[in-house]
């Protein structure tokens, strides 16, 4: 949906309004990259995403950029901010106020720099964004002297030409970033690729260890700039949903699944308790339909399918004990590669074959217990290449010695909690 609404200095901002089928369950604002558009790459590919999640996106260009009215060369950082508080009360005022804030690059650091003007804010999203907005100084910095020297000069950025002056470079050299960073209240997630070229991951580093927590950082691994790669933008996305879940839902019922634009099937919003942890050390499961029993898992920054299969499901995805044995065989064939190569033996590949089946406790030779029905596990190996029968014990051995095979075979607590719902 296209709308239009007034900025910071009275100019009318182009944007569009992404919408899911039914009520959202949240809104956000999407702020674009420095000389972008709200049609980008990045802003177009994780908005629609996102709606897939039951999230409606609100996008739009900056004040003389894209479709909006205004002069580029009269704009700077704190027009910036003034544009995205302007985005916020429209919605605000036409729909509900985005409890969501996302931005790329320097879109990132307006959106941080606005947050504590917006009391819906309860979640921001930071995207390959600079801890200093100062840093998009670097991108014009050859012509820094005429700027200094006549007031503004013309520039090229990104195969185009930009008239930038100096109000702008004074503009930013003022901006107190870090109090902002020190002082947000609000969840932050900060998303950046380790090998962006334009800004480098360092300003994620420094985001993250100048916010408080709750704060989260994910890796977008092999990712651009840009985020042009379309699964990257898509990858983006699912982790902003299932994140933001904890803090930035406003309690509506969660819509149904629908199908991208690719055909494969996204998942419905994830349950309001799910977290993702900055160290990826908590998996998160949550109940994603339309199969009865379907859930999508979150795991290190990977998105998985469990089902049951038919007829008590669709078999959309592994069954639970499935992935068991999958940790199990993993861990399995991890740990005797690492051994092989620090032995050096001449190991070309391992596979593991597991089937799990229930015993009676009586004929199990390894059980401490006697009665009743125990889990047994059968692993077997299969090793390539000129290994000494020697060389094969070994490994047979060290399998038994892999951290997962360790914790199934030791004793193992589990504390249950309820974590209660955000609205």
């Amino acid at each position: 949906m296209k709308i239009e609404f007034p900025g910071s200095n009275g100019s009318m901002l182009a944007a569009r309004l992404d919408l899911p089928d039914g009520a959202p369950s949240a809104f956000a604002l999407f702020a674009h990259c420095f000389t972008c558009s709200k049609d980008s790459f990045a802003a177009s590919r994780i908005s629609k995403a996102l709606v897939d999640y039951g999230i409606a996106v609100l996008r739009f260009d900056f004040t003389g950029l894209g479709g909006s009215d205004g002069d580029f060369s009269n704009t700077n950082f704190s027009s910036n901010i003034d544009d995205v508080v302007a985005a916020t009360e429209y919605l605000g005022t036409n729909y509900r106020a985005p409890t969501i804030l996302i931005g790329h690059s320097l879109g990132g650091a307006a959106v941080l720099a606005a947050a504590h003007r917006m009391p819906s804010t309860r979640a921001v999203v930071t995207l390959g964004s600079p801890s200093d907005p100062a840093h998009i100084t670097n991108l014009f910095a050859h012509a820094s002297a005429e700027i200094a020297a006549a007031g503004e000069a013309m520039v090229q950025l990104g195969g185009r030409e930009f008239r930038i002056r100096k109000q702008l470079l004074d503009d930013i050299a003022a901006q107190p970033q870090s109090a902002r960073l020190r002082d947000l209240d609000a969840a932050l997630l900060v998303m950046h690729s380790p090998i962006d070229q334009t800004v480098g991951v360092d300003n994620a580093r420094e985001i993250f260890e100048t916010a408080k927590h709750p704060k989260s950082f994910v890796a977008l691994d092999g990712a651009d700039h840009l985020l042009s790669n379309r699964d990257d933008a898509a990858f983006a996305a699912s982790m902003i949903a299932a994140w933001s879940a904890r803090y930035a839902f406003d309690g509506a019922a969660a819509p149904q699944p629908t199908k991208s634009d690719t055909g494969t099937k996204t998942a419905a919003v994830v349950n309001p308790s799910a977290v993702v942890t900055a160290d990826g050390s908590s998996v998160i499961v949550t109940e994603s339909g339309p199969a009865r029993y379907e859930q999508r898992v979150f795991a290190s920054g990977h998105e998985l399918i469990s089902d049951e299969p038919a007829p008590l499901s669709e078999n959309h995805g592994a069954a639970p004990y499935d992935f068991v044995l999958a940790g199990l065989g993993s861990c399995t064939s991890i740990t005797i590669r690492m051994y092989a190569d620090r032995k050096k033996m001449p190991l070309k590949s391992v596979s593991v074959r597991l089937t799990r089946e229930r015993i009676d406790a009586a004929t199990c030779e390894h059980c401490t217990s006697t009665e009743g029905m125990v889990e047994h596990f059968t692993r077997e190996l299969t090793f390539e290449g000129e290994l000494t029968d020697e060389q094969r014990a070994s490994l047979l051995v060290i399998a038994d010695k892999c951290p997962v095979h360790r914790s199934l075979e030791g004793e193992i607590s589990i504390t249950t909690t309820e974590r209660s719902s955000v609205h």
